[in-house]
This record gives structure tokens, sequence and C-alpha cells, in this order.
């Protein structure tokens, strides 16, 4: 509702504290960036940085403090003829390392030949994980796009992968993208089992997951709004009620007000130019209490929105949101901001992390990477070829 952006800007701060982020320059020599994963690659207790870029796989230790270089290792390069696009990096079987999986072939333009659209891997680890992974080829469908790992049970999880087309698609019609879960066997060389996730949806641009209920969540941006499935008695089961139905979605994080009350952040459309927020409105009936049914309109300003983040990086007891764009918008800029809200989600304010260097924002993702027990802002630049960390300076 564009009324409601009109009076979330408000002359004075919210909260006493505003938000204070230092960058560092991770890589200024990136070709692309396509996707970000964080987690511990070595298993020294310290988050690392993973990148899908454009033709390699790659890794940057965390060095421990702020400031000092982070080292980057290639994993992988040259999976397929054409560009990696993403990457999914967790700890699934808790020796404390990740285990890694990528997606590759990116060519969204063929929805009919799966040999020259799509591919996924899963990257087997040497001993020393700075040397070169083993890439092994798993089933996939045409344009894959995003992926992720969840946990459907105790001690078992489902890689989840998200192509962006159906077979055959044109314009965002035709068959329904076929979502699917992969379970790793104990020898990764050996096939995969796999489930369907759904296949309902056209435009499927991203995904996020939650695990702290009874069971598994999962919303799925999509052409037709968000779809949120549950992981139920060893399927995945469609929740009635979407969020934003008949609203185009692109980037899709969920959010936590007070009293752990969930939100939903939203890029609109796909690539689009709008910040959105579904909160909540009761319904006696509804498993969660929510339906999501408020709907706020935070900022137009975006210019091929393509990264989004949730996360209390100001400690207020309620998630701020993280978004960036790709494109110069009409002030000709590129970056990151910050929405900051109050307790009721009522009233927010923007506020410019660092514009000092130039990001525009392929993906986005939220750590505390140096263990002082704030988030930091990690960011990848498609136009700006750059890797960057946001510090918090809280």
């Amino acid at each position: 509702m564009k009324k409601i952006a009109a009076f979330f800007l408000l002359a004075g701060p919210l909260y006493a504290q505003n938000p204070t982020f230092k960058i560092q320059v991770v890589d200024n020599q990136i070709d692309i960036g396509y996707g970000l994963a964080i987690g511990d690659v070595d298993g020294d207790k310290k988050p690392d940085i993973l990148m899908a870029d454009q033709k390699e796989i790659v890794w940057y230790r965390n060095p421990g403090k702020p400031s000092d270089a982070w080292q980057r290792h290639i994993m992988a390069q040259n999976l397929t003829p054409q560009d990696n696009v993403c990457i999914a990096a967790r700890d699934i079987d808790g020796d404390g390392k990740v285990e890694v999986a990528v997606g590759a072939g990116w060519n969204p333009s063929e929805t009919n030949d799966s040999t020259t659209s799509g591919a996924v891997f899963y990257l087997i680890r040497p001993n020393d994980p700075t040397q070169i992974w083993e890439a092994v080829r798993l089933h996939h469908e045409v344009t894959t796009h995003r992926m992720r790992w969840a946990k459907v049970a105790p001690n078992r999880y489902q890689l989840i992968v998200v192509p962006l087309h159906g077979l055959g698609n044109k314009n965002g019609e035709g068959r329904g993208v076929r979502i699917l879960g992969y379970e790793k066997p104990k020898n990764p060389r050996d096939p995969w089992r796999m489930q369907l996730v759904d296949s309902t949806m056209h435009l499927t641009h991203n995904f996020e997951i939650w695990e702290d209920g009874s069971e598994t969540r999962m919303l799925i941006g999509s052409k037709e709004g968000g779809k949120t499935v549950a992981y139920r008695s060893g399927k995945w089961t469609p929740v009635d009620r979407w969020i934003g139905a008949g609203n185009g979605m692109g980037e899709v994080r969920r959010g936590v007000q007070t009293a752990k009350m969930p939100f939903v952040a939203a890029v609109e459309p796909m690539h689009g130019n709008k910040l959105v927020v579904y909160k909540n409105g009761p319904i006696a009936d509804a498993p969660d209490k929510l339906m999501y049914g408020v709907q706020q309109t935070l900022t137009e300003q975006l210019s091929q929105g393509h990264a989004l983040a949730c996360g209390d990086f100001l400690k207020l007891g309620v998630d701020q949101i993280a978004v960036g764009w790709r494109n110069p918008n009409a002030e000709k800029k590129v970056g990151v901001r910050l929405f900051v809200p109050d307790k009721t989600l009522h009233t927010w304010q923007e506020h410019v992390l660092d514009d000092s260097v130039m990001m525009a924002a392929e993906d986005l993702q939220v750590a505390d990477l140096d263990g002082d027990g704030d988030l930091d802002l990690i960011a990848s630049g498609r136009a700006t070829l750059n890797l960057l960390i946001y510090w918090n300076q809280r």
C-alpha cells in the first residue's frame, strides 16, 4: 500500500542508537558473485565465507580478527560450460565442518534441454580443504537457481533445490517448477533419494526455511506470490494460506517481531523496485495464529532488488531488514539499506549502511563473523565485482 510508505521515514531516530557499520573489502576482483553461504569450512570454529562465482566456487578463510585479510581458496572451477549460480553450506553430520552443494549450468532461457540448462553438484571435501574438492553430479531440473539445506527430522537433512522455470516454460507459463529435496547417502557418490516438494508455481526466484517450530517450514517466492509448505509425516505438505497471493515475489525472508511473532519481507516483483512487509493479523484456526494479512510498502526506490536479509543487528528485540539492489536507481545509486522498525512494525526508518564503497548487491548473508555477539552483513556485488563485509559497530 503506497500510502503507508509516506510515513515510515522519520526526521529523528526511532531509538537512541543509530546503526553504524564499517566496510571491509574482502575481494575486489570477483566476476559476478552469484551466491553466498556462511559456515565453518576448515573446522577452526570460525564462520567462513563461501561464494558461487561465475566459473569458480571459492571460500574465504576467516582470519579471526576484523580487518585482517581473508585468504581465498578455490574449491571447484568450470563445472559446466555455463555459469555457476548458487551454493548451500551447512554442517549436517555434526563434525563441525560444512557440507557443500552448488548449482551451475545457469541458462535461464533454455527450459527444454536439461543437458544445457541446470546442474547440481555435491562437493566432497579433501583432507586439506584449501585444495580442489571432488564434484559429484546429481540429478537436476532445467534452470537450477537456488538451494539450501533443510533439517526435516533429528539428524536428517534435505538439500532443497529450486529452479527458476518449469520444463518447457515460456514467459513464466507452462508446467510448474519442480522443487526437489535431496537426501545425502552415506557415500555421496551413490544415488541420492529425492522427494518432490512442490510443482505448482512459476518463476520461483528464492525461498526461506525456518526450523524453530514444531515442524520445518519453507516459504517460496514466485510469480503467484509466497507459498508455504511444511514437512509433515515424511513429506512436504502445502499450507493453505498464501502470503501476498497474486503478488509476484523475488526475494523472501522471515523476520521476528516481539514475542517471537514472525513477519515476512519480500522484494516485489521479481527483480523489482519495492520492499514489502507482510505482518500478522490474528486468525483463530491458523496453526501459527497468523495470516500475514497486513501489507506495508517500505520503499519503491530499488532497481533490480536482488538481496534481502533479516536480523536483529541492533539488539532491539525485533528484527531489522537489510535490502540491496544491483542496478542504479532513480538517484543513480546502488547499495544496501537497513530498515529499522518500532516494536509494532508500524513505523520504519531507513538507514544507509556505508556507501564509501559501491555495492551492486547480488546476494546478502548475515552472520556474527568476529564472535562479538553482533550480526554482520556480507554482500557480493555483481556490477561492482566485489565482496564486502559490513562490520557491525554497535
